[in-house]
């Protein structure tokens, strides 16, 4: 009898199994979400740094030099940045350089327009990048270096504007304090939203891992579940057999005959986890299944001839199947004979090309089947749950005149 047993959702093996299973599931979302992420900040980049780039040309056209080196530090890994976000390789890296690139521009600003004519009525190129870098930010960094980032770039374009408009009057101060604060609430958006993305996008991974985690808890009782109602089958089936052998033995043959059943019973036990004793699939002839009732009978010390009525177009029935037919109708014989002392035990074949009905059937007191406790597991998986496998249907009637067990397995259409 073969048994498939599955370990808890803890268990290495079952781990290796769910990560087959799942696909890396456990951060689908997340990877999906940073996927998006990446995408919308390259097209967002481009259009910025794009319009930074045309005011760019005009400052080292006029004021060449220090210019054009801030502006081959900025624009290069922002153009990196972009194909990176586009492509999918190494965004976070290159978000990360240019974030750090553009903190360079910042601090060298002021020495880089020093002594040259500012332009007080529109922002530098710099400006159109701060928000750009900010955002980049979210995509290479954790949040502590996100929050400080998106406070860091827009106050130091602060002082750096400041500074290269040497203190401007009053008013020019307010327009440079608004384009701080600006930049201000746009970081904290950005940051608020990256952060809102990743939170839920973990939340979903996490309840998917969880529902995984549930399905396999739940697999793995019904295993165990079916595995105990097996092995209980196999040990009523056997044990019962080797007792019932035990009680009538009265001579050294049928003692020795009750201790080989006991050996048997205990070897079906250890190869529990096997089907190697089975046998093989192969399609056997109707009778065999008589045979192999008559001979299961007999170890019970019960001579029994099974009435056979085998049509000639009965067709061959699967190995399993016989195995399973014989050793369900071998139980109903056993239930016989302990319970019903087995008076007027008698068995009768039925084959023909529909398919194979097997009924035991004994004169005895009969029993009343509601009755029978839940733990005992004689009828409801040595006969029925086990004809059942095989694509079978039984029928047990019993009342005072007796008990008859019907076992039916057809031929598939």
């Amino acid at each position: 009898m073969a048994t498939d047993t599955v370990g808890l959702p803890g268990d290495p093996a079952v781990r290796r199994a769910l990560g087959d299973l799942t696909g890396g599931a456990e951060n689908f979302t997340q990877r999906r979400v940073e996927r998006i992420a990446m995408i919308a900040v390259a097209f967002a980049s481009a259009i910025l740094g794009t319009q930074s780039f045309i005011n760019a040309l005009s400052s080292v056209q006029e004021h060449p030099g220090w210019h054009l080196v801030l502006c081959l530090i900025a624009f290069i890994p922002l153009a990196i940045m972009i194909v990176a976000c586009l492509v999918g390789v190494f965004a976070r890296v290159t978000s990360a350089v240019f974030a750090g690139a553009f903190v360079l521009v910042l601090l060298a600003w002021p020495a880089a327009t020093a002594g040259l004519p500012a332009d007080v009525d529109a922002e530098p190129w710099i400006w159109y990048l701060i928000n750009v870098a900010t955002t980049a930010a979210v995509i290479a960094f954790r949040m502590p270096l996100q929050v400080v980032c998106a406070l860091l770039m827009p106050l130091l374009y602060g002082v750096v504007r400041l500074w290269q408009l040497e203190f401007p009057p009053p008013q020019i101060v307010i327009v440079v304090v608004l384009d701080v604060v600006f930049a201000l609430i746009f970081a904290g958006v950005v940051l608020t939203l990256g952060w809102m993305l990743r939170s839920v996008a973990v939340g979903i991974d996490r309840t998917r891992a969880t529902a995984v985690a549930s399905y396999a808890t739940a697999a793995a009782a019904d295993a165990a579940e079916k595995e105990r109602v097996a092995v209980a089958a196999l040990m009523h089936d056997s044990v019962l057999a080797a007792l019932i052998a035990a009680e009538r033995a009265s001579t050294p043959r049928e003692r020795a005959l009750a201790v080989s059943m006991a050996r048997e019973a205990l070897t079906r036990l250890a190869n529990a986890d096997r089907d190697a004793e089975e046998g093989p699939d192969e399609p056997v002839p109707p009778v065999s299944v008589a045979r192999a009732i008559a001979t299961a009978a007999a170890e019970f010390g019960v001579a029994l001839d099974v009435d056979c009525d085998v049509d000639e177009t009965a067709p061959p029935v699967p190995g399993r199947v016989a195995r399973a037919l014989a050793l369900a109708a071998t139980q109903a014989i056993a239930n016989a004979v302990q319970h019903a002392g087995g008076v007027g035990l008698a068995v009768r074949l039925e084959a023909d090309d529909a398919g194979l009905e097997v009924t035991v059937s004994d004169a005895g007191d009969g029993f009343d089947r509601d009755a029978v406790p839940v733990d005992r597991l004689g009828i409801r998986a040595s006969i029925v749950a086990r004809v059942a496998a095989v694509a079978g249907r039984t029928a047990i009637v019993s009342d005072a005149d007796g008990t008859t067990v019907t076992i039916i397995w057809e031929h598939p259409r």
